[in-house]
């Protein structure tokens, strides 16, 4: 081609190609993108939201709870309970939905009146443009708790990266609480004590999160069966804000770590910590990674026990990360034991 010469445009036929491909994607991503919503309705028709919506600073937020001796959805009032009597309140861990509480709830709502929730952009709540932090999520679930007036005293179960909210919210309010219950509760330190290999594999896990949440509008992590077999589960987890709400409390944990570092310790209150057993480590890991791991999170369970004087700390047998669903019973066991010590207890001073 002499030189200056422009190029030739492209034949009709390469434009109709180009065209029609484009075409195609637009149609094939349109008709995934309807999957998804029509799965997504399916889900949610056939299993209904339990427990109410609230308004918290403007988003909306799910609240479930279970009156003392009943096993269905109580007064959300005040009205019917014994003056002083605490209220345990469960929060999930990294990317869970109430449900993850639904082995344990019902049976605790035979001695206590008990709630679950979902964090905003979990679940059934709304998505929040607030910072994803526990020292955020434990203002919000402040504000809920106000909002469906559920007077304390509480006593706070935190689960995994939960420990963190809620280590949070007693020394935000420590005037409301009167016992917590950590079930293998994450450790403000144990990004620094884990084996640096660990940490390398983070990078990976925020982009298989990454890939779930930009995929999650079109279907793909349905079709892939990377969602819950459970109708249930799906219903309150399989949707882009909670895949979205899952990311960005991943990106948020190195700074909920430092914000609950700095909380503690919390007098004489009674403190029960579940601890999984060391002979079922984690599945995800390379044996002699999740070896070390253990060992560095044993010795950080043992630390947590020391948050208050009258801390406990219990190994629960057969039971991986998820006692509540492993070994409901351990978890029951341990709010019983808390909820009996809370009725002779003053709050955090």
């Amino acid at each position: 081609m002499p030189a200056g010469a422009s190029s030739p445009p492209p034949s009709p036929l390469f434009r109709r190609i180009i065209l029609g491909l484009l075409t195609l994607i637009l149609f094939i991503a349109a008709c995934a993108y309807i999957y998804e919503n029509i799965s997504e309705t399916r889900d949610t028709q056939q299993n209904p939201m339990p427990g109410r919506l609230l308004q918290v600073s403007g988003s909306t937020m799910h609240i479930e709870c279970m009156e003392e001796g009943s096993l269905g959805q109580g007064s959300m009032g005040q009205g019917s309970r014994e003056q002083g009597r605490p209220t345990v309140i469960l929060e999930s861990g990294l990317g869970d939905s109430y449900i993850s509480w639904r082995k344990v709830q019902p049976e605790i709502a035979k001695f206590a009146r008990v709630c679950s929730y979902d964090r905003a952009g979990l679940g059934f709540s709304d998505s929040s443009s607030r910072p994803r932090t526990s020292r955020v999520i434990a203002e919000e679930l402040h504000g809920l708790l106000q909002a469906a007036a559920i007077a304390p005293p509480y006593i706070l179960v935190g689960h995994s990266m939960g420990g963190y909210d809620v280590r949070l919210y007693a020394s935000l309010y420590p005037k409301e609480v009167v016992g917590m219950v950590l079930v293998d509760a994450s450790h403000p330190d144990q990004e620094n004590r884990f084996p640096p290999e660990l940490k390398n594999m983070e990078g990976s896990w925020q982009r298989e999160a990454l890939f779930v949440e930009y995929s999650m509008p079109f279907g793909i992590p349905r079709l892939l069966g990377l969602c819950d077999s459970d109708p249930e589960v799906r219903a309150a987890e399989c949707n882009f804000h909670s895949a979205r709400e899952a990311l960005a409390e991943m990106k948020a944990f190195s700074e909920s770590a430092r914000q609950t570092a700095a909380t503690g310790p919390f007098g004489d209150i009674p403190l029960a910590v579940l601890s999984h057993d060391p002979d079922k480590p984690s599945a995800e890991l390379p044996a002699d990674l999740a070896r070390q791991t253990n060992d560095a999170w044993e010795k950080m369970q043992e630390e947590l026990a020391h948050l208050s004087t009258r801390g406990t700390q219990t190994v629960t047998k057969n039971s991986a990360h998820y006692i509540q669903l492993d070994r409901p019973e351990g978890v029951i066991d341990a709010v019983r034991s808390v909820v009996d010590q809370s009725r002779n207890s003053q709050p955090i001073p």
